[in-house]
């Protein structure tokens, strides 16, 4: 767990830092972090124009919480990688959802193709 000055910390990065931060989480913790309601349907977000949604994703709790502190219905859920890597993966690309890294507080989020999410991890892994 990451204290609330690592947070703010995170929080205040650039988006392509943020991105790299989680990567490379996400790869030593083998974990990541979506936001689901109290019926376990997960978040999704819009791009501002409307033309596509994504699922955002937390390379921990502590920062998808602290997204999350407006709308206290949301709360953060763990999905093993190993599962996100072989549900949630080809589930996204069926459903035609980008994934959105950590998005943040002023909006920014590194958005991608599901399939591009997986290649950036696999390459972060064998570095393991």
């Amino acid at each position: 767990m990451i204290d609330d000055n690592d947070v703010a910390t995170l929080n205040n990065m650039d988006c392509e830092e943020r991105y790299d931060y989680s990567i490379s989480q996400v790869a030593v913790e083998r974990e990541i972090w979506i936001l689901v309601n109290s019926h376990q349907e997960f978040l999704k977000l819009f791009v501002e124009d409307g033309e596509f949604e994504y699922l955002p994703v937390w390379p921990n709790a502590s920062l998808a919480l602290s997204y999350a502190a407006q709308d206290g219905e949301l709360k953060p859920k763990c999905i093993a990688l190993p599962e996100f890597q072989k549900k949630w993966i080809p589930g996204l690309c069926r459903d035609g959802l980008d994934i959105g890294v950590f998005p943040g507080k002023d909006q920014t989020v590194w958005l991608l193709e599901p399939e591009e999410f997986q290649r950036d991890l696999t390459e972060q892994l064998s570095n393991f």
